[in-house]
């Protein structure tokens, strides 16, 4: 089922043992378009820290109670790795977080098409960047993207409001945008496909589509899920205009 991101914020996550806290943010790879981690803001008995879980660790949720079960103890969390979440995260402290928790894959797809490879695929070759101050640019939450303007081929077409994600792979299969001035009350949704590039530093998301483009496209309903037909509709519309430019 398909799922916006802002409506996963406050669920709580629970470990085997007691309640870790609640859920305040995504990091999503902009490679893979898979969200990575969940960030949980923890409680009084784990030191009222954030800590990033990986969705290998989430069993079944709870939706009607709004509750994230994970197979990890409270004791496994308390002695996580520390990373500061309010920044970019390196690489070196993924390799932290990958030694101290179960986790053996390290989960691609999305655009891509790969499956999950072993977290050792990985990083083998990876360099210690630590001292960088910019981090892995292609791992950033979702809060801070919301926000970002779209940058159309030819203008400004809105700005991001939210992420449209596949409860079952974690896959970002859309962003919702919200076209604000430039389409008065109308929001639409993009395919990572679309997306050519996004600038941490402009605060933009760069599509390959013109503004007419996404001017036209299916708008979205907030109220209504989005189904097997609207992504249909969706892609044949994005599928019409590529075929006229070639």
């Amino acid at each position: 089922m398909k799922r916006n991101v802002s409506s996963l914020i406050g669920f709580t996550m629970g470990a085997t043992d007691g309640e870790i806290g609640t859920v305040k943010d995504f990091y999503f790879d902009d490679m893979s378009w898979t969200i990575r981690y969940l960030i949980v803001e923890t409680g009084k008995l784990l030191s009222e820290r954030k800590v990033l879980i990986s969705p290998q660790s989430v069993l079944l949720p709870d939706w009607e109670n709004k509750k994230f079960p994970v197979n990890l103890t409270m004791e496994k969390v308390r002695n996580s790795p520390d990373i500061d979440t309010e920044k970019p995260v390196f690489r070196q402290q993924e390799i932290k977080l990958y030694s101290h928790y179960p986790w053996s894959v390290y989960w691609t797809g999305g655009r891509t098409g790969m499956p999950p490879v072993s977290m050792y695929q990985v990083f083998e070759s990876v360099e210690d960047d630590s001292n960088s101050p910019e981090g892995d640019p292609h791992l950033q939450s979702t809060d801070e993207v919301t926000g970002y303007d779209i940058k159309a081929i030819d203008g400004g077409i809105g700005e991001v409001e939210d992420f449209i994600i596949d409860d079952l792979t974690w896959k970002i299969d859309f962003m919702v945008i919200d076209t604000g001035k430039w389409l008065p009350g109308k929001k639409v949704l993009i395919s990572p496909s679309l997306i050519k590039d996004i600038s941490w530093k402009l605060s933009g998301v760069m599509v390959s589509s013109t503004v007419e483009d996404i001017k036209h496209s299916p708008e979205y309903d907030p109220k209504k899920p989005v189904d097997e037909v609207y992504a249909s509709m969706l892609t044949e519309h994005y599928n019409g205009v590529a075929k006229t430019r070639n």
